[in-house]
């Protein structure tokens, strides 16, 4: 669940820290106190765009950070396969806003937006002011639908979503594939032509990178061959070289040591340098004989290459990649030589991944229709549960071109009218009707959905009476298996919560600020009081707000 948020430097808010509980968290306030800004900065926290005047005025910067405690092992698991990994259970987002540009961080590593939207999207999900319009469109029906049915219903999407890029990849060929006999015979020359041209070359892997390097080497031989020789003169040849040298240095010291036996180990330490040079000048003779080369060699190889860079010049590449683009051309003057069988092919592969397509979206929409009734039934409860008890709800099913959602079109039709038929929801429904359809969904969804964590933005809009304590219930619904926060006017649901919190704008100094208090059970009863939307706070009206509570807590506790 989320346990705290901490912001700084965001629109009013200066510095604010709220812990959150478990169960339903109730935020409420005055109308401009920035109630909104609250929940706006945790939708900052996790990924939102955001524009540079969003930043409280005069910061250099913002921060928006949540921290989280993990509880569920799958939720850890599925955190594992994103690679996040917890300490102790507990998971922090950060996100730092600066003019143009912002840092978001997981647990201290810095993460790019994608992988932190994946991650937040585990956590938790937030039910904006008008996320209810959402329900206007069909393909969100799909999703709504996909979701309930489980797992079954996303292994099926992903395969079909594989199924339809190899049949898409199959027409594809078949349309480029498509060729009149005069375009066929045109290309078939210029490919015979590429093919004789490369053939002809005899070009061997790695010929060319061989042939640079020996040619590289050999057209500096002369200069390197004069060097060498140069070294060899001083150090292996005539009487003045440096073997020479040493040679007679060591007959010297020999008759030294007639005299004084101390020059023993002189003699031997001038020995091993002289058997050090000869070793040395072994060598150095041997790599000069390496030196030798004649013209003829040298314009053969000139030429070799002159032949593989013009080449190049035509086909690009190494000549590893001519030859790989040898294979490719000769393969297809294959299918060109052989163009109606080859067609023919391609028509029944096409075919047969068509018809695995259709199998599989066949086994997707059954399983869709099978759910549907289920669903129907208990978003028609739902409905009927906030004072639409002669509602309607249909989820009509038409069938479409095989698509990455399978093959099923699905709108969902509602009457909260006795005697209207049903229609589609956005010919129907008022902004107050589809909010508390989308409420019922949750509810219905909530059942079924893992992520811990619901956040709703002012879901009572448009409710008043009895149908807001039916909502209120709803709430509490939901938030019996997860942690429930949102913003609300409405006393009824503020009553109904396990924590209530007082959101309001003061004046310090010269400027406004947004701060945030956790109610204790006394203040939640006069933010009721408030709530009622009496003019003047008396007895009679605290009375009916403790009267309020009152039968919330009994109501939780059944």
């Amino acid at each position: 669940m989320l346990q705290s948020l901490y912001v700084k430097n965001l629109a009013l808010i200066d510095e604010i820290e709220v812990d959150f509980a478990s169960g339903l968290n109730v935020l409420s306030g005055e109308t401009g106190a920035g109630k909104s800004i609250i929940i706006g900065s945790i939708n900052l926290a996790l990924g939102a765009r955001y524009k540079g005047e969003v930043l409280r005025e005069g910061a250099q910067y913002g921060l928006a950070e949540l921290r989280f405690q993990i509880e569920s092992a799958s939720l850890k698991e599925a955190l594992a396969r994103q690679d996040v990994f917890l300490d102790d259970g507990e998971l922090i987002i950060s996100r730092k806003l600066m003019n143009g540009r912002s840092v978001c961080k997981i647990n201290g590593e810095t993460v790019n937006m994608n992988d932190l939207r994946q991650v937040s999207s585990l956590l938790l999900d937030l039910h904006g002011q008008h996320e209810h319009q959402s329900l206007l469109d069909p393909q969100y029906h799909l999703q709504i639908l996909d979701s309930y049915a489980g797992e079954e219903a996303w292994e099926l999407k992903r395969e079909i979503k594989e199924r339809l890029g190899e049949y898409r990849q199959t027409t594809a060929e078949l349309a480029k594939s498509q060729k009149d006999d005069s375009a066929r015979e045109k290309e078939l020359e210029l490919l015979r032509f590429e093919v004789k041209e490369l053939q002809e070359a005899a070009l061997k892997p790695g010929e060319d990178e061989a042939l640079e390097e020996e040619y590289r080497f050999l057209a500096h031989s002369k200069n390197i061959k004069e060097e060498v020789s140069i070294t060899y003169g001083l150090t292996a040849a005539g009487d003045d070289s440096a073997s020479e040298q040493i040679s007679r240095g060591i007959r010297a010291l020999q008759e030294a040591i007639k005299y004084d036996e101390k020059s023993e180990n002189l003699v031997s330490q001038l020995t091993e340098i002289d058997n050090l040079l000869n070793d040395f000048n072994h060598e150095l003779g041997a790599y000069l004989e390496t030196l030798d080369y004649s013209e003829e060699d040298f314009g053969k190889l000139e030429s070799r290459l002159n032949t593989i860079n013009y080449l190049k010049t035509k086909y690009g590449g190494t000549a590893s990649e001519m030859l790989e683009y040898l294979a490719e051309k000769q393969e297809e003057i294959q299918v060109l030589e052989n163009y109606e069988e080859h067609i023919e092919n391609l028509k029944a592969k096409a075919a047969t991944q068509l018809a695995s397509l259709k199998t599989i979206g066949e086994k997707l929409s059954n399983l869709r229709k099978r759910v549907a009734k289920e669903l129907e039934d208990d978003i028609r409860a739902g409905i009927a549960e906030l004072n639409f008890a002669d509602n309607q709800f249909v989820i009509d099913f038409s069938e479409k071109r095989p698509s990455e959602d399978g093959m099923d079109e699905v709108v969902f039709l509602v009457s909260v009218n006795p005697g209207q038929k049903v229609k589609p929801l956005n010919e129907v429904a008022s902004g107050g009707e589809l909010s508390r359809i989308m409420l019922v969904i949750k509810t219905v969804m909530a059942k079924k959905d893992a992520i811990p964590t619901l956040i709703f933005d002012e879901i009572d809009v448009g409710i008043s009476g009895n149908t807001a304590y039916k909502v209120a219930e709803k709430m509490k619904v939901i938030a019996d298996s997860h942690q429930v926060i949102t913003i609300t006017h409405l006393p009824q649901i503020a009553a109904m919560a396990d924590q209530n919190y007082l959101i309001e704008k003061v004046i310090k100094g010269q400027h406004s600020q947004t701060e945030i208090k956790n109610l204790s059970e006394e203040e939640t009863v006069t933010e009721l009081a408030r709530l009622l939307g009496a003019q003047t706070i008396t007895e009679t009206v605290m009375a009916n707000a403790r009267e309020m509570r009152q039968l919330a807590h009994e109501e939780k506790r059944r």
